[in-house]
């Protein structure tokens, strides 16, 4: 039996899912994590948005468990956080255990005699 998911888990995963919804922010946590830490200067140098919109979209990041920031010298360098990302796949992974449950029931009432 694949257990589900309890409202106070959806509540929690809710703001999670909404921060990687946006493709400005997904987009940040993909570059977060394929180069490490960076400053804001860095990641908005290659972003289609201007600075002041990736310190926005970092804000919401962190707001939601997904990055964090610490000073180096007058920088502010942001860096992902794993374990809020371990959690988005650990939602997605119950998620598709009960689509997989449904499936195989669906499938053992078609196929019944």
């Amino acid at each position: 039996m694949v257990k589900r998911l309890t409202a106070a888990r959806v509540r929690d995963a809710a703001p999670l899912f909404a921060a990687l919804g946006d493709p400005t922010r997904l987009s940040l946590v993909a570059r977060l994590s394929s180069d490490g830490p960076e400053s804001i200067a860095g990641l908005s140098e290659s972003a289609e948005v201007s600075r002041q919109a990736v310190t926005k979209h970092l804000h919401v990041l962190e707001d939601a468990g997904l990055a964090r920031c610490f000073r180096r010298g007058r920088e502010r360098i942001w860096e992902l956080e794993p374990d809020r990302l371990d959690d988005a796949h650990e939602h997605l992974e119950r998620i598709g255990a009960q689509w997989d449950a449904a499936l195989s029931r669906l499938k053992a009432f078609v196929e019944e005699d």
